[in-house]
């Protein structure tokens, strides 16, 4: 081979004798050859693939820019020196002998070179992004190859002149203009018409694109629009197609699958004697036995009863087949690095003999320097891709599994979706969706970690020979160890969630009952239970803590126990044995190559398993079936719109059928009632409709499209008109007249940025009859042929109910040509329509006209004895009979009376920017203050924060001098070179190493035992100063302020706190000390090191505020964006039939993946952002090696073989560590902003002190006068007046009615009396005591109130009655027995112990509402305050209220804020109040006489004199 070479290229190829001398060189062949054709050959070969947008694009080229024409130009230049050089020998040849070939080929192959690369570069127009990244390379591997006959040129230049001047400036000028070149193509070439498209896309090598992002972030917070979109693959579009394809396919293999293995069991069944002689009875017992188990296996999974065997294994196969690219490139470049992590300890070792021998060149010692500089560098890029490349596997992932899981839900059955609550289906988006990401960034360390943990065990071998074995077996020794502590922290952590979630439970509870804990003054009974269970919660911390200690201590002693078993045994075996620094060092950073696949490997064990578990429930989820609506037909059918053929419809495909042979036909434009008892199948009919329920037999045709309005409204989370267009056009007119038709114009009026107000999720700021006419509205504005309308009337008023009947559903409403199918309970509106479907359980008994139905004396006409009766009973009350309790129905301003209005009210200031209800919670922007830090470290308690700093300087300074004394010790072989070594030296030698490593764990323990104590503390002191905050601040707090948020200061800020925080801290501080004594190491060995250090660390620092400040808005992004995915899809699952019904699915699709491209881009930009950073703080590392490396080989004589190992040893270990410390920082910051959110919830102004030095006269109120005097009020200080000016008198032992439309103030009457809102002018007067100059709780516990929604608390029922434990057993059953309650509780088996569930929900509505008359009773103030609560309650129910009240608070002042004119008729006087007036104030006898405002609303309830409402 290279004789031919030799021949090839006239001169020598190969001799070593070329290397063994001070002034080293290669040969000039091997230069002319091997140099030349290895760029070439990488570019030849890659070369190619860059020409293919040339035959492939159909688009036009792009315009020609400046940088496009500089790098053509230097093009044509590089082609002209190669045709010079080719002419040159052409010439010479003529001249004088032949030339060697090589003169001939070189020249041609640049030519060929050239012409490609100009070639190159105009295909490259073609794309979007004009660089190329192969071309890029081609430049750095040329420049690097040309960096050696470039030196020897210049070297043999200046010994003697220049014998081949022509060739020698040639190869000058080439390497000048590919030099230039390589510099052009760092810059990103855009086209100005791409621009626009580039600025948002990232290009494929951003090098310029990820600095634009990371300086903007720096400069001010980043906005979403600030970040590039995603490229047209990365979008979820183009994800999830492939995805959907690959699903489909391995569905349908796995389905085939699993009809084999059901054939299989099925060939068993039928055929007994197949292959095995038993009786039919015994291989029937088999398959018994064989079944049961498999049943219980699935069981297992957490799912209750045996469930149908499901195609399985798909999912895995699935996401291989759409991101196999995405894996094999990662495994090329993991194992590329896998391979560098080995290489740099044998350089290590080379570095470390060169130095110890006398004799070496120093050309050598530099060639170690730079190839320790190229592996550390070519390992981090290689590194970083592979990062980069997990990350994007990871967040696609988990977007095509959500975009799954979303579509999944839309097609769903029924049957599938009973299977899984909302919050699970929610679940498996965020819990099970995020595990598949984070298992992705981990997958590769399945083979790589154990590939790492052989090579460095054949490595060590090497070096130490079989004494390794005791290092491994040390480590093997602590892994148990450690299995046993993590088992142990679990069990901790297990009891600490119950504490946290029974925490949570309570908290949330008192958030939502605030108002009950403000009016009866219990807040400080409740605070004792929430700190009651803190303590636990924080014992257990602590405990968890000290666990956590230990496992560290464990962790920092192994690296160092490991090299001491090892190095022990190594010179304790054999007397010959030395240890010198080439051992040493190399077998030390050997161990820490170690160290991280050790530790990775069990993680990723157990990552497998929870995602196994995932896998399992995403395959049942995604493989469910889906809806069939193959039932619903839609065929053209004259003169009938919808048509039910023998229908017979079930809620699952084997239940029972709930509507059973239906044949109805309805004529198109008809108005059909459809009535029943309860539980008759009514809704069950129109789900059969929609195509909800399985088909058993027969089919419904259906002409024309559907509108739905369900029996409970379902609202979106978006602007009322969004909520009633719907996705529709708007057209105004229409739009107005739809408004008007559905009574929704008053309360535009009253919403305060009318119909762009936001409403909130599940229409939180709306009551329940405005949601029902938003519903109602947005079917009507669909303009459907088909009106389906499950009893829309029942959640409004009688008289709106009238209105709505009138103008929308009647003979003359806005939807007379349409088909309606209404279900309702109303019998009022019975006369009116043409046709009425009478159902008995399930089948239609019979329909017809109204009188039709009456003359029949059936089913119907019983029906309307059962209801009539009721309705005369109330004639101004709807009765719900929606599967609840037969009551009266709330009157619509029931809730909203209070609530929507006084947020109108609060908001109609900002009229403009009132659109929303609730401020935007501020997200924290720009760097976290340093005060954050000196807050918690307060906390923490300064002694405590001093003692742990010091500790882990101890464990530092013990750490250097573990690493100095080991040095030492390998230099003994130099010393005792040809000698024995002395035992009791080598004793000495292994004891102090040891002692100095024991010192080190000790130092750590002592520090990580004292910070789990600090930071205790710090939890501590920050819950109680929240809590004890939040219940003193004012009721307007709570309603302006979402409870969630509040929540979430308890939950996730507190949880931070209380262990990410303590965990970031220690982490931050020991990677801070670590590389400390790593640069001091350093610069002991080689003092000139500290000057390199300012320069490095200052750049370090740059790229850490850069960096630092982006990542934290990028995270903040992630979150902000993540969240509308989650609540989008809640909102989707709970409003499906609706969605079905009105068939956008595809609106929502699309709406879906919208709302993931946004949060995709943020997570995208995040990941880049880190490669970024990660890429330039590797560099820093990679300068730390080399300078560290560089110094020593300048100083070779004066240093020994063992602190040059230190020195570059750890010098090989700071990169990761200068990493690590830019996350901790990262982290740290992140996490410190919950310090900031708690404080800002502990500052909130507080109302008025509990108590004051005023106290009451004991026994005060003792008569119960009441004085309101010129009294005014408002929500807040910049709002209007809600009571403008009020006087009156109401003496001892009166009962006063106060009535007024909703909004005139009746409620905020209450709110005045008890100090929720406090007086803008004038006073209320109690006996002589002037109300607002006590204390809160001296006033609130002296006055009594039922309140409107009757509020319970989780525990017993005693202490729902009396929290504070100041009454006695008797006194609670009187009370009991008073409220009607008695004979309940007394069947109760706890009695008085009977445990309230969250709410109240285990007692009906009305025995809460009886529970809160017992707390009233039992209380015994000299004023009662009755809000009437008019929501649930039943007839029975208030009949016992108002006897009770009667009797029992005979001698007490009642104040009735009524609802319902009847039970206020029959009290001593009645006020009127209008718009926060009194207009009427005097008995309701001379009010009925007097022809005013009261009269006018007795009218409407139908009351004619004070007689007729006794009920």
């Amino acid at each position: 081979m290279s004789a031919a070479l030799e021949e090839f290229c006239g001169s020598i190829f190969w001799n070593a004798s070329y290397l063994s001398r001070p002034d080293a060189d290669l040969p000039v062949c091997f230069q002319q050859t091997v140099l030349v054709w290895v760029p070439l050959g990488f570019f030849w070969i890659l070369a190619p693939w860059q020409l293919l947008p040339m035959c492939k694009s159909r688009a036009k080229k792009s315009s020609v820019t400046k940088l496009y024409i500089i790098k053509q130009v230097l093009a044509t230049l590089l082609m002209l020196t190669a045709v010079a050089e080719l002419a040159l020998a052409f010439v010479e040849d003529t001249e004088q002998d032949p030339l060697p070939a090589v003169q001939y080929t070189n020249p041609s192959l640049y030519i060929a070179t050239w012409l490609l690369v100009l070639l190159i570069h105009d295909a490259r127009r073609f794309c979007l992004c004009r660089d190329s990244g192969i071309l890029f390379c081609f430049w750095t591997l040329s420049l690097l190859c040309g960096i050696l006959p470039f030196q020897s040129l210049l070297r043999r230049a200046l010994q003697a002149p220049i014998s081949d001047v022509p060739r020698f400036v040639l190869f000058f000028i080439s390497y000048g203009l590919q030099l230039l070149l390589f510099l052009v193509s760092g810059f990103s070439d855009i086209a100005p018409e791409t621009k626009e498209i580039t600025k948002k896309v990232r290009g494929p090598r951003g090098i310029s694109l990820p600095h634009s992002m990371v300086f903007k972030g720096y400069r001010k917070p980043l906005e979403i629009e600030d970040i590039w979109e995603l490229k047209g693959k990365d979008k979820i579009q183009a994800i999830y197609t492939v995805w959907e394809k690959n699903m489909k396919t391995a569905v349908r293999k796995a389905q085939a699958e699993l009809e084999k293995r059901k054939r299989k069991k099925r060939r068993q069944k039928t055929d007994p004697d197949h292959g095995n002689n038993m009786s039919k009875a015994q291989s029937q017992d088999i398959l018994v036995l064989e079944k049961q188990p498999k049943r219980k296996k699935k069981g297992d999974k957490g799912d209750s009863g045996p469930r149908k065997d499901l195609p399985r294994g798909w999912l895995v196969k699935t996401l291989c087949k759409t991101f196999w690219q995405n894996l094999l490139l990662s495994v090329a470049f993991k194992l590329v690095h896998d391979g560098l992590v080995f290489v740099s300890p044998q350089l290590l070792k080379l570095l470390i003999a060169f130095v110890s021998d006398e004799e070496s060149f120093a050309w050598q010692g530099y060639l170690y320097t730079i190839l320790l500089f190229l592996t550390a560098l070519i390992q981090s890029l290689c590194l970083q891709q592979y990062f980069s490349l997990c990350f994007q596997l990871g967040i696609k992932v988990r977007a095509s599994l959500i975009a799954a899981i979303y579509k999944k839900a839309l097609t769903m059955s029924s049957a599938t979706r009973k299977e899984s609550t909302v919050g699970e289906t929610v679940n498996l988006m965020s819990a099970d969706a995020q595990r598949f990401m984070d298992m992705a960034n981990f997958i590769h360390q399945l083979w790589s970690s154990p590939l790492q943990i052989i090579l460095s065990i054949v490595f060590l071998w090497g070096e130490l020979g079989p004494s390794v074995l005791a290092g491994i077996a040390v480590m093997v020794l602590l892994i148990p160890i450690n299995a046993f502590l993590v088992a142990k922290s679990k069990t901790i952590q297990v009891r600490n969630m119950k504490n946290k979630d029974e925490r949570m439970k309570i908290m949330s509870e008192i958030l939502n009952g605030i108002k009950i804990l403000k009016l009866f003054a219990w807040e400080p009974s409740f605070e004792k239970r929430v700190n009651e269970i803190r303590a636990r919660e924080l014992k257990d911390l602590v405990n968890f803590s000290y666990l956590q200690s230990i496992s560290i201590f464990v962790f920092m002693c192994a690296p160092f126990l490991v090299s001491l078993a090892s190095f022990a045994v190594y010179v304790l075996v054999d007397e010959n044995n030395i240890l010198d620094a080439q051992k040493a060092f190399t077998a030390i950073s050997l161990f820490n190559v170690l160290r991280f696949p050790m530790a990775m490997l069990p993680l990723v064990l157990s990552s497998l398993v929870q995602t196994n578990v995932s896998t399992v429930r995403l395959e049942r989820y995604l493989g469910g079936d889906d809806l069939d609506s193959s039932a619903i037909h839609h065929n053209p059918i004259a003169g009938s719109a919808v048509l039910f053929s023998e229908a017979t419809f079930a809620w699952e495909q084997d239940g029972n059928a709930a509507i059973r042979d239906v044949t109805l036909d309805i004529a198109p434009g008809s108005l059909v009632a459809v009535v029943g008892a309860v539980g008759s199948g009514k809704s069950s009919l129109v789900s059969a409709m929609l195509g909800e329920m399985e088909n058993i037999k027969g089919h419904i045709n259906i002409q024309g499209s559907l509108a739905y309005v369900p029996q409970q409204a379902w609202i979106q989370n978006a602007t009322l008109k969004d909520n009633i267009l719907f996705g529709s056009e708007l057209d105004e007119a229409r739009y107005q007249q739809v408004i008007k038709a559905c009574a929704l114009l008053p309360d535009l009026e009253l919403l305060p940025a009318g119909d762009q107000t936001e409403i909130g999720e599940k229409g939180i700021n709306l009551s329940g009859g405005q949601k029902q006419r938003v519903s109602l509205a947005r079917a009507v504005y669909s303009n459907a042929d088909i009106y389906v309308l499950d009893d829309p009337l029942s959640a409004v008023d009688a008289h709106v109910g009238k209105y709505l009947f009138k103008h929308v559903l009647g003979p003359k409403g806005l939807l007379q040509k349409k088909t309606r199918i209404l279900v309702t309970h109303s019998i009022s509106f019975l006369p009116q329509v043409d046709n009425i479907v009478v159902l008995v359980a399930g089948a239609v008994s019979e329909h017809g006209s109204y009188s039709t139905l009456l003359a029949n004396r059936g089913a119907f006409a019983q029906f309307l004895n059962l209801y009539g009766s009721q309705e005369e009973d109330a004639s101004d009350k709807n009765t719900t009979g929606t599967g609840n309790t037969m009551g009266l129905l709330q009157l619509e301003g029931l809730k909203s009376s209070t609530n929507s209005w006084k947020k109108a009210q609060e908001e109609s200031h900002k009229k403009l920017k009132g659109e929303q209800l609730i401020e935007k919670e501020a997200v924290e922007t720009g760097k976290v203050k340093f005060s954050m830090y000196l807050r918690y470290l307060h906390a923490v308690g300064l002694c405590y924060s001093f003692w742990v700093a010091m500790g882990y300087v101890g464990q530092y300074a013990a750490f250097v001098g573990t690493n100095l004394w080991l040095s030492a010790w390998t230099d003994d072989a130099e010393r005792y070179l040809n000698q024995t070594y002395p035992v009791e030296q080598r004793d000495l030698r292994i004891g102090v190493f040891g002692a100095l490593g024991l010192l080190q764990a000790l130092f750590l323990l002592f520090a990580t035992l004292l910070s789990a104590r600090g930071a205790m503390r710090a939890s501590r002191v920050m819950h109680q100063q929240l809590l004890s905050n939040i219940l003193r601040v004012p009721m307007s707090f709570f309603d302006t302020t979402p409870t969630g948020r509040i929540v979430n200061r308890f939950a996730k800020d507190i949880f931070t706190i209380d262990e990410t925080i303590p965990m970031s801290f220690r982490s931050w501080l020991s990677c801070f000390m670590a590389i400390i004594s790593t640069l001091l190491m350093i610069s002991l060995a080689t003092p000139f090191f500290a000057l390199i250090i300012i320069p490095l660390s200052i750049f370090y620092y740059f790229v850490l505020r850069f960096y630092v400040s982006t990542s934290r808005q990028l995270r903040r992004l992630d979150s902000v964006t993540r969240s509308p995915i989650y609540s989008h899809f809640g909102e989707t699952v709970s409003g499906l039939s609706v969605i079905r019904a009105y068939g956008h699915q595809q609106r929502f699709l699309k709406q879906n993946e919208s709302t993931m491209d946004i949060n995709q881009k943020s997570v995208h930009s995040w990941i880049v952002s880190n490669r970024w950073l990660a890429i330039r703080l590797e560099f820093v590392g990679s300068l730390v090696v080399v300078f560290s490396a560089l110094l020593a080989v300048i100083s070779k004589g004066t240093l020994e073989g063992g602190i040059v190992g230190l020195s570059v040893s750890s010098a090989l270990n700071v990169t990761q560590t200068l990493n690590w410390l830019v996350r901790m920082s990262s982290e740290l910051e992140t996490n410190i902003v919950a310090v900031e959110r708690v404080h800002e919830y502990t500052k909130v102004k507080n109302e008025a002190p509990w108590v004051t030095e005023k106290r009451p006269p004991r026994g005060w109120p003792s008569k119960g006068e009441i004085q309101f005097v010129d009294y005014k009020v408002r929500y807040r200080p910049e709002l209007e007046l809600v009571l403008q000016g009020i006087s009156c008198n109401i003496a001892g032992t009166e009962k006063v009615g106060v009535v007024g439309r909703t909004g005139a103030g009746k409620s905020s009457l209450t709110n005045c009396l008890f100090r929720v809102l406090e007086a803008a002018g004038g006073s209320i007067i109690i006996d002589d005591v002037d109300i607002a100059t006590i204390g809160l709780h001296d006033l609130r516990q002296n006055l009594t109130i039922i309140p409107q929604d009757p509020v319970l608390f989780t525990g017993t029922l005693r202490m729902n009655l009396d929290p504070f434990d100041q009454y006695t057993d008797e006194e609670v059953w009187k009370a009991l027995e008073l409220a009607h309650l008695k004979t309940y509780v007394q069947d109760l088996p706890e009695g008085l112990l009977h445990l309230v569930s969250e709410g109240g929900e285990n007692l009906s509505v009305g025995q809460r509402q009886l529970v809160c008359l017992a707390r009233a009773v039992l209380r015994k103030a000299k004023i009662l305050i009755l809000d009437e609560a008019t929501a649930a309650v039943d007839l029975e129910t208030d009949n016992l209220i108002q006897t009770t009240i009667r009797s029992k608070f005979a001698d007490c002042t009642v104040l009735t804020i009524a609802h319902r004119l009847h039970t206020i008729m029959d009290s001593n006087r009645v006020m009127v109040l209008q718009a926060g007036r009194i207009v009427e104030y005097d008995s309701p006898e001379e009010l009925l006489k007097k022809q005013g405002t009261f009269s006018a609303m007795a009218k409407d309830a139908g009351i004619v004199n004070t007689e007729t409402t006794t009920l």
